[in-house]
């Protein structure tokens, strides 16, 4: 049921009224319920009984059905505001936007945008919805409404949103911005302005700007120039067979592994094939994205799919890359391999904990403004002006020197067909190593000038991947330098054991004994709060400390070096397991306590090496990990999903 009130700026004679245009738009987007309000009371009265997301919009709204689908999609946040670049007339809200965050409404002196009359709002923050217009009905009674979804449904409104943008970001509720491109979005407030919206609207062809939008609007060099040229292409051919996101995953990871393979047999053609195939298989890890986006196709699963293949796919890579440059005669062809997936692996753990910090930060503007004249200040606001400069030579070369996935499956393969395995992961190596060194060093100073505790706000010790022996373990302070205490002593233990190895002696008992009282002292911060300006280091210095110690463990046991790679690639999985579900703000797996904690398995190595059984360990440890990893993968995806589906009574 349908129940119309004034529209903003009314309906020419014979003209289908705006509220019904607007509703019938809402359920070509893909709502199955859609009420108007009488006023804000009464929205309140509705939003009260939802369970899950619903949608809020003004009738003063003229746009095309894919702008409201595409807000009622977006996988950005459980909360999303519409955002226009419109002069904001009287009573709309303004808005600033930091990092695709709304971080502040109704400020008009820093505004980035205008309020676009529509927002979705998430189960988390519907009691913030519902106190929101309570609030504003009790003081501006006689305000035209607003309107909304029945729960489970969609909610269109009158007007009066722009008090509920306020209201939740006031409540602090976590809104993130919908921006309208290549697509049509106004507000109108009379008769005139809605005849040249919709005039507008009508001149673009929403399906090839659907497909223009499937493309990322800011990508990295290799991928714009190569790559997004012509993958919309596939991507349309794709939606119209009918081939999902997943399937294309699916067959991007057959193309990488088959590159792997090619470039472990070596000879210039296999070569020249395996980079064709790494190419192509790019292309496709571009397209199952695009094609997500174009046909709106999200899911919590498939995020973490997408997450995870690419990580594989890469690391696949790597292992025929060693494999080709030790059947070619370089005796540490693997040992390359592990250096390059160690190193992405840590560089990655950076990233996802610096975007975490950044995000906090923009979320509290007034401390990353207190010392704009530091040199965190200067730094911050300089990447600022060349990330706004699009298309410079400067917003392109900071885009590239930091190495991005683009840049590498561009260079591997170049360097392979080219030149071979060996030059290819040297290569990685190389600029790997200087774009960590480049952004490490920018992102500490910019770091210590947000001084924002990011740690404080998560699981601490689920993305530290803490086991059950930290629990009886003495709490210490420093959990930063503790960790990299741990880490250079996994280093340092390396280190002898390589000397060991190559002069024909065993390494000796106290090696391992003191790298891992070092790893335990790592432990020992677990419980200590993780408030200082670089604490979101923490993570990648523990990782990098699990895994040269393991890496370490089986040198000193002379194990196979396929054997070592196989243990920290299962390692890298569970860890960017843990990484996905950070990103996507989800719970521990279901089986992560079985999983012993990094702290737990070096134990576990340790005492395998002192026994003189390191390749066993090795080899048990890295089956048993990566079979909790799949049980708890199935556990998590398939399993407890039927479940709930089960518990969940149909209505009626």
């Amino acid at each position: 049921m349908l129940a119309a009130g004034p529209a903003a700026g009314g309906a020419t004679e014979g003209a289908e009224p705006p509220a019904d245009r607007l509703a019938a738009q809402w359920r070509r987007a893909g709502a199955e319920q859609v009420r108007v309000a009488a006023d804000l009371g009464e929205l309140a009265d509705l939003v009260a009984g939802a369970t899950g997301p619903v949608l809020v919009s003004g009738v003063d709204l003229v746009a095309h059905t894919a702008v409201l689908r595409h807000l009622a999609t977006s996988p950005v946040g459980p909360t999303v505001a519409l955002v226009l670049t419109d002069p904001a007339a009287a009573g709309q809200a303004v808005v600033r936007e930091e990092r695709g965050q709304v971080v502040a409404v109704g400020d008009a002196a820093d505004a980035t945008g205008v309020f676009g009359g529509a927002l979705r709002v998430g189960a988390a923050d519907l009691p913030a919805l519902v106190d929101a217009a309570r609030a504003a009905s009790a003081s501006a009674p006689a305000a035209p409404a607003a309107s909304g979804v029945e729960p489970g449904g969609l909610l269109t409104a009158l007007a009066g949103v722009d008090r509920l943008v306020a209201g939740l970001a006031a409540r602090g509720a976590l809104i993130f911005a919908h921006r309208v491109r290549l697509l049509v979005a106004h507000r109108v407030g009379d008769a005139a302005g809605r005849a040249a919206a919709e005039a507008e609207v009508a001149a673009v062809d929403e399906d090839r700007a659907e497909l223009k939008l499937s493309v990322k609007e800011r990508d990295d060099f290799f991928t714009t120039f190569f790559v997004s040229t012509w993958s919309p292409y596939v991507t349309k051919a794709a939606a119209r067979i009918g081939i999902g996101p997943t399937g294309v995953t699916m067959v991007s990871v057959a193309f990488a592994v088959a590159a792997a393979v090619l470039f472990g047999v070596g000879g210039r053609p296999a070569l020249v094939a395996g980079a064709v195939l790494l190419y192509l298989g790019f292309v496709l890890d571009c397209v199952d994205g695009q094609l997500a986006r174009y046909t709106r196709h999200f899911s919590a699963w498939g995020g973490w799919l997408d997450t995870m293949a690419d990580r594989f796919k890469e690391y696949v890579v790597y292992a025929g890359l060693g494999f080709g440059a030790t059947h070619a005669g370089f005796r540490y062809g693997w040992a390359l391999a592990l250096a390059a997936m160690t190193l992405q692996t840590v560089r990655h753990m950076t990233d996802t904990w610096y975007g975490a910090l950044h995000d906090e930060a923009a979320r509290r503007p007034k401390v990353v403004s207190g010392d704009a004249g530091g040199i965190g200040g200067k730094l911050n606001a300089a990447s600022t002006r060349v990330q706004a400069d699009t298309g410079s030579v400067s917003y392109w070369l900071k885009r590239t020197v930091v190495f991005p996935i683009g840049e590498r499956w561009a260079l591997i393969a170049l360097a392979a067909a080219l030149f071979g395995p060996l030059v290819a992961l040297c290569a990685v190596l190389v600029w790997g190593t200087l774009a960590f060194a480049y952004t490490g060093a920018l992102r500490t100073l910019r770091a210590r000038w947000m001084r924002v505790p990011v740690l404080t706000t998560v699981d601490t010790g689920l993305h530290r991947d803490d086991g059950p022996l930290v629990r009886t373990l003495p709490p210490a302070r420093g959990p930063l330098l503790l960790a990299v205490l741990g880490a250079l002593g996994a280093a340092g233990m390396l280190v002898w054991a390589l000397r060991a190895v190559h002069g024909g002696g065993d390494l000796p008992i106290w090696a391992p004994v003191l790298a891992l009282v070092l790893l335990l002292g790592a432990a020992q911060g677990a419980r200590t709060p993780h408030a200082g300006a670089l604490d979101w280091l923490v993570p990648a210095a523990l990782r990098a400390a699990e895994y040269l110690f393991a890496i370490a463990v089986g040198v000193a046991g002379r194990a196979p070096a396929w054997l070592i790679f196989g243990y920290v690639l299962v390692l890298t999985l569970h860890h960017y397991d843990l990484t996905a579900r950070l990103e996507k703000r989800q719970s521990a797996p279901p089986l992560h306590v079985a999983t012993l904690g990094w702290e737990g398995r070096s134990a576990v190595l340790a005492i395998a090496l002192i026994a003189g059984i390191a390749s066993i360990a090795l080899a048990t440890l890295g089956a048993y990990l990566f079979v909790v990893f799949v049980v708890s993968v199935v556990l998590a995806w398939v399993v407890l999903p039927a479940r709930a589906r089960g518990g969940v009574r149909s209505p009626g």
